[in-house]
């Protein structure tokens, strides 16, 4: 089975170029799921229902977010009514929505997951006790993917090694910068520290460099306005994993520049 994961989508001309570029890239590769991050894909933050409604239509299977799955309240009531709208799972129970789902691909269920990591980020629920819950909760699906929404590498690598073998992919999303360490490791888990972004090219994460440049000289609050005049690039990785076996066989970086 052929499992695209696309790295964390930044602002509305990028839910355009994914439209333009995903139904290419799901042919070439006969992909069988697709998950996206969805987090930041409307402009200034966030991810509204208009944003949530393009991904979905555009071919994702899964949409996963992270620490700013709730920038938006008017997001809220979609997290609960969209089964595969997910948010970090590790958040306190009375936030909206939920941090696991399944694909049913008829051969087989896929689990997919979400958390967030907490080393540099916001204090929630211990991700590594958490998964071992959610693990128990989708034991009938031969196929689980993580997406582990997290600052610190270290942290990222060592979720990794904790689900080699119980997990068929894990992979980070949330700092915007492809990782070139897809792996799959020695129990057979497909693994990637961070898919990257799909985003402008010549901005910072996502934003106009000088916003951020001026920020650090002056430790002055800014707006972050995405980058409009630069080209797109689109950043994440195809993990091949055995649908008898749910271990996985082959992973490929992936990165689609604008001409």
């Amino acid at each position: 089975m052929k499992i695209l994961a696309i790295g964390d989508v930044v602002g509305k001309d990028s839910v355009t170029f994914l439209q333009q570029e995903l139904p290419k890239l799901k042919r070439s590769h006969a992909i069988d799921v697709c998950i996206i991050n969805g987090e930041n894909a409307a402009d200034g933050n966030g991810i509204t229902p208009s944003a949530v409604k393009d991904l979905f239509l555009l071919g994702a299977d899964v949409v996963t977010t992270g620490n700013h799955a709730f920038r938006r309240k008017e997001i809220y009531d979609v997290f609960e009514e969209t089964d595969c709208l997910l948010r970090p799972a590790n958040y306190p129970g009375g936030c909206p929505g939920h941090g696991a789902c399944r694909v049913d691909k008829g051969r087989c269920m896929v689990g997919v997951i979400n958390l967030m990591g907490t080393t540099y980020m916001d204090s929630l629920e211990n991700p590594f006790h958490k998964v071992d819950t959610l693990l128990e909760e989708l034991s009938d699906c031969r196929i689980i993917l993580v997406d582990f929404h997290a600052e610190a590498t270290s942290e990222k690598r060592a979720m990794g090694f904790y689900l080699d073998g119980r997990a068929s992919v894990v992979y980070g999303t949330h700092t915007h910068v492809q990782t070139a360490d897809e792996q799959i490791l020695p129990s057979g888990t497909g693994y990637m520290t961070d898919l990257g972004m799909t985003g402008p090219i010549q901005s910072v994460l996502g934003v106009d460099p000088q916003i951020i440049i001026d920020k650090f000289k002056t430790n002055l609050p800014a707006r972050f306005d995405y980058k409009k005049d630069s080209p797109l690039m689109l950043c994440g990785c195809i993990f091949t994993v055995d649908d008898k076996t749910g271990r996985c066989t082959d992973v490929e970086r992936i990165c689609i520049k604008e001409a």
